[in-house]
């Protein structure tokens, strides 16, 4: 299949990891990938904010940017990213019917029908469950909230974690709760959104996990800061880095990152001292 990848603004920007790693992955399953270079955000972030006639320019230019897959120049578009492919599917063709904008509208509806999220792809699209991926770590999976309510991609990720060969996947307690990051909620009621975070990061350290997954890095960057803080042993990896992992080219959980409180901790003790 030709397939083109809707990076997300949040990946391309601060964790390439994930959409290179898809792309690795589908090319190593046999596929064409490509990379519309206009492309930039969906528009997400400003319908969730409120902003929904300042998102009108930005969904626009994703349409038109995707669609080419309409005269069949691709046959999918693929996006490592629940919570932005709920936006494409359910928030775009809405703001162009909002502004006005029908055509619009009608294109964005026909380009959401042929974008998928990763696991749907693999799943539901290629028909796959085991994907030749290997990686012997201790996995635990977070379901985000977007992909699990809004998009409904139900055991699809789980299927796919499930054939990885030599993987440790253990269940992740209070798993259908969400993590409190929520995009601008964590930054506008930030002590709910730290409480949530808290007890998500407790049944994630409750599992010995090494690697909690999802798949959207914008979840696991509230995690992973969480888990940071907390000088956590357990780090963070894309839903798309484990599949993209090998035995001939694996891939290995990033080091944790530490804290920088207990090393200033230290210092002012010994400056104390």
């Amino acid at each position: 299949m030709r397939i083109a990848i809707a990076a997300t603004c949040v990946a391309d920007t601060l964790f390439p990891q994930a959409p290179i790693a898809t792309v690795k992955l589908l090319e190593r399953l046999g596929h064409q990938v490509f990379f519309p270079p206009t492309q930039t955000c969906c528009g997400q972030m400003h319908v969730n904010t409120g902003y929904l006639d300042k998102a009108v320019p930005v969904v626009e230019n994703h349409v038109n940017t995707f669609a080419p897959v309409l005269d069949n120049e691709w046959d999918a578009i693929v996006i490592p990213s629940g919570s932005c492919a709920g936006s494409i599917k359910h928030q775009q063709a809405m703001v162009c019917e909002r502004a006005g904008m029908p055509q619009l509208a009608r294109t964005a509806a026909a380009v959401a029908e042929r974008t998928f999220e990763l696991s749907e792809l693999l799943v539901d699209v290629l028909g796959l469950q085991d994907v030749g991926a290997h990686f012997p770590y201790r996995v635990t999976y977070h379901p985000t909230c977007h992909s699990k309510r809004l998009l409904g991609v139900g055991d699809k990720p789980y299927q796919l974690l499930r054939a990885v060969a030599d993987i440790d996947l253990v269940p992740l307690p209070q798993e259908d709760q969400c993590c409190g990051f929520g995009g601008t909620f964590a930054v506008k009621n930030s002590d709910t959104s730290t409480a949530m975070l808290n007890d998500k990061i407790e049944s994630i350290e409750s599992t010995d996990a090494v690697v909690v997954s999802a798949g959207d890095y914008s979840c696991l960057m509230h995690i992973g800061g969480g888990l940071n803080r907390r000088g956590s042993h357990t780090t963070t990896m894309h839903l798309a880095e484990i599949l993209a992992s090998t035995r001939e080219d694996p891939a290995h959980p990033p080091k944790p990152a530490r804290s920088s409180a207990a090393p200033l901790k230290q210092s002012l003790g010994g400056a104390q001292r």
